[in-house]
């Protein structure tokens, strides 16, 4: 009896105590205790996930860890620009980090300070290396991975079956004037004069990352018809009257069975509209055909929620392999214009449609 009572005691204390831990390990509720914008979550080979993003730091990024995709600490800042041998100078954002061969690469983007014409939008992409997911990161160049002729951001690898690495990035609107319905709509109804637009391209890029291979192929772009299925999620920006931009950007790229994946962001990264959508496609360099089902990841506010601006996002998995995540922004009543970072469960079903189980604010269980 004395027996049955200590361990009863035991049990009650441990309760109590919170060291059974592991239901309170993986339960969360979103927005995560991470003030990120463009998050990047790497699963490393050492068991941990390391989460990379926009924000934070002056003149650079810091890193946060986590055993469990919950529970994040705070690993400092781990690379740092606006130095004299950097070449990017001013904002630095949507960083994400490969781990190949024993050594961590980070894409990321920023102006680059050659700039003759003194262009208001110079930004390129770059890489940078180190020995650990925590930095520090060097870069391998003193220039970016290639010059387009033009803006480009938010650098994702594709590293293929056959060896060969591919790597997709957003050209900024600036200065990319289209001509397209949508572009007519606006005039007429005396919200812009003209619309810019920003497209995904995607390029071999080689094994060392010091330049690309070949030329880029154009993957994705805002619809040009008014009558396209797309074009009503994929313009809100503009027909709100909130900025003349229609963005196709933050894409990120998986392989599932035989198809290609590609999610990507729509509107502006700092309205409420930004959203979600997908591609698929059976070559890493397409043609990618949008899918019927976008966006897979919007505000819900209309829907009684209080998330708005979902987008940006990253794909993870679970420690097994089993189970995605989608990894994205968003912003709350809480949070106000700070982005802040949510995780929700993703999966891809027998028919082939990618759905994401978000924006969510409840609590819930990370398995």
């Amino acid at each position: 009896m004395k027996k049955l009572l200590l361990y009863s005691g035991i049990i009650a204390f441990l309760v109590l105590s919170g060291c059974t831990e592991k239901k309170s390990k993986t339960e969360y509720s979103n927005p995560l205790d991470v003030a990120f914008g463009d998050p990047y979550v790497l699963k490393a080979s050492d068991g941990k996930y390391y989460m990379y993003g926009t924000g934070g730091v002056k003149d650079g990024f810091r890193v946060c860890s986590s055993d469990d995709l919950v529970h994040w600490k705070e690993e400092g800042q781990v690379y740092k620009g606006n130095t004299e041998d950097s070449w990017g100078i001013g904002d630095f954002w949507a960083p994400e980090v490969y781990e190949v061969e024993g050594k961590f690469y980070m894409f990321f983007s920023a102006q680059w300070k050659e700039n003759p014409t003194n262009e208001l939008e110079n930004f390129r992409i770059g890489v940078a290396a180190s020995d650990k997911p925590t930095g520090p990161f060097k870069e391998i160049s003193n220039g970016p991975v290639f010059d387009p002729g033009y803006p480009i951001i938010d650098a994702n690898l594709l590293f293929s079956d056959d060896g060969r690495v591919f790597m997709y990035y957003s050209r900024c609107c600036y200065k990319h004037t289209v001509k397209s319905e949508v572009a007519d709509w606006a005039r007429k109804q005396n919200l812009f004069e003209e619309i810019e637009e920003s497209w995904v391209y995607g390029v071999e890029i080689k094994p060392d990352f010091s330049g690309i291979i070949g030329e880029p192929v154009l993957l994705l772009r805002p619809p040009v018809k008014m009558d396209n299925k797309q074009t009503e999620w994929e313009s809100r920006s503009v027909t709100s009257g909130e900025v003349n931009r229609r963005w196709t950007e933050g894409s990120y790229i998986f392989k599932k069975d035989e198809t290609y994946y590609m999610m990507y962001s729509a509107n502006f990264y700092a309205g409420k509209n930004y959203a979600v959508g997908y591609a698929t496609s059976k070559n890493p360099l397409g043609p990618f055909t949008k899918a019927d089902n976008n966006p897979v990841l919007q505000k819900n506010t209309e829907q009684g929620g209080e998330v708005t601006g979902t987008g940006h996002n990253s794909v993870t998995w679970s420690k097994d392999g089993k189970k995605m995540y989608c990894v994205y922004h968003g912003r709350t009543k809480a949070s106000g214009q700070e982005r802040v970072v949510f995780i929700d469960a993703m999966e891809v079903t027998n028919d082939g449609k990618l759905l994401v189980h978000g924006p969510t604010t409840t609590p819930q269980v990370l398995d």
